[in-house]
């Protein structure tokens, strides 16, 4: 398999180098990073050649693992691992004694939280308390509303379209997130304007 005949985001080539301008600077201090939602793998691939001090550890559901798994062959450097199957409505996932390998110190994952359910949302958040040590950071990138108001008419349009596809979906409110992090000993650190409506938040653990 070459890249030609991989999935390819447009959006992760248009958005990587501002998420990466801010977690260079939040990660400058951490080591080892689970991303959640790997998807097309190109964030993995850019951020840890990027990154090089961390080791970058992809992951995604079953079905989307080979082609993640091909990219990350292909173009990954030697800090990015091979991809980990995980799914956070999995309950492996907020089981303690399945949990990722003790170690990590962030987790990343963009564009998630609108497409899983907010029970999905709430297990994430559960399942990083578990794998993550204190003081680690959560760091979240994807669109999302401030007290039920959108941020622009296209982020409206979006939620109409993700919510007419699949109910359980749909941009989610900051403060509820806040809410469902600060239940799983999260803080919030810091809520970033990004390109294209989005945002980048970031939470610690136990600050």
């Amino acid at each position: 398999m070459d890249l030609a005949e991989l999935p390819f985001s447009e959006a992760c080539e248009r958005n990587r180098g501002p998420i990466l301008a801010i977690l260079r600077t939040a990660f400058a201090d951490r080591s080892r990073v689970l991303e959640i939602g790997s998807g097309t793998g190109q964030h993995a691939v850019y951020f840890a050649a990027s990154m090089p001090w961390l080791q970058w550890q992809p992951s995604e559901r079953r079905p989307l693992l080979k082609d993640l798994g091909a990219r990350i062959a292909l173009q990954g450097t030697p800090n990015l691992l091979p991809p980990l199957e995980l799914d956070v409505a999995d309950r492996a996932w907020t089981r303690p004694t399945d949990v990722p390998p003790p170690g990590w110190d962030a987790v990343f994952t963009a564009n998630t939280l609108h497409i899983v359910s907010q029970s999905e949302v709430e297990q994430l958040f559960l399942g990083a308390r578990r794998a993550l040590g204190p003081r680690a950071l959560l760091a979240a990138y994807g669109p999302f509303r401030y007290r039920g108001h959108y941020t622009s008419d296209s982020n409206a349009r979006f939620d109409a379209m993700l919510r007419a596809r699949d109910p359980d979906s749909g941009i989610r409110d900051a403060e509820w997130v806040d809410s469902v992090a600060g239940g799983q000993g999260f803080t919030l650190l810091a809520d970033h304007a990004m390109p294209a409506n989005n945002q980048l938040r970031l939470w610690r653990r136990g600050a």
